[in-house]
């Protein structure tokens, strides 16, 4: 019930800031634009967030037969909680990977990247789906679904905001290109950390073990800083490790859309001080 709550607040909020922005580049006509174009990405940000993440990880559908290992984990994990089996996706990105997606557990997905499904054992892919799964248990991954189109909206309408704006409001479309696109980051960035501490609890207590995900985030980790990901920044936190991690801008942790993976993996084993 508190995820839907924060759910339609974000989604109010994404409405109200298209508004804005239509005051802002053209008065009362842009106000009516405004809420025009935030009625379409309200609805599409609820019924089309995961197609957006899954199009972004370059993912297809996968079969049983294909991807055998994943989906008997995957079966064995929601029969254990009474889950619905969500679909399974494969990115071929070669940075091992994975996330939720989804607006609720009957409508969810889990995509794995083919990095991921080369660099961990048995038992370290059972901890990662624990932890992907626990996302969808939570329903917690609409909200980052949803986080992760509105910056996409965000990032596209302050782009072409200097395209459309005549030469009065041109100082404010600059100001919109600097702020909006920060202001959706650190929205992601607050909803993000909360909900990798707790699927990282969650997924732990669901196989009664937390080593398993702790030596998973050690793997990934590691592999990600040499390995890039082309990946929308928007769709960042959506990932169970930023698969931006390793870039040279990275603000020491400042603009993480992440907790720092040592303090999750000490949680894990349970020697954070």
């Amino acid at each position: 019930m508190r995820n839907a709550v924060k759910t339609a607040v974000i989604l109010v909020l994404l409405g109200g800031l298209f508004m804005a922005i239509g005051v802002l580049l053209g008065g009362t006509t842009g106000l009516v634009i405004g809420l025009a174009i935030g009625f379409v990405f309200v609805g599409g940000s609820y019924w089309f967030s995961d197609t957006l993440a899954i199009k972004a990880a370059r993912a297809v559908p996968v079969t049983r037969e294909e991807l055998p290992q994943v989906y008997e984990i995957v079966e064995e994990l929601t029969q254990k909680t009474g889950m619905p089996m969500p679909r399974i996706y494969l990115s071929p990105e070669m940075q091992p990977n994975a996330f939720a997606t989804g607006r609720s557990p009957d409508h969810a997905a889990v995509a794995v990247t083919q990095g991921i499904l080369k660099v961990l054992d048995r038992d370290e892919l059972r901890g990662v789906l624990a932890h992907e799964l626990s996302h969808v248990r939570n329903r917690d991954i609409l909200i980052g679904s949803v986080a992760a189109a509105i910056a996409m909206g965000i990032m596209f309408a302050a782009r072409m905001a200097l395209f459309v704006t005549d030469r009065e409001n041109v100082f404010g479309a600059l100001l919109m290109m600097i702020l909006a696109p920060m202001a959706a980051f650190f929205l992601q960035a607050a909803l993000s950390r909360s909900r990798e501490y707790q699927a990282d609890a969650s997924g732990a207590h669901l196989l009664h073990d937390g080593e398993p995900l702790a030596r998973a985030l050690e793997k990934i980790e590691a592999y990600a800083k040499q390995v890039p990901m082309n990946v929308n920044p928007a769709q960042a936190s959506a990932y169970i490790i930023n698969p931006l991690t390793g870039r040279r801008a990275n603000f020491n942790g400042l603009f993480s859309t992440h907790p720092p993976t040592a303090d999750r993996i000490a949680r894990l084993r349970g020697t954070r001080p």
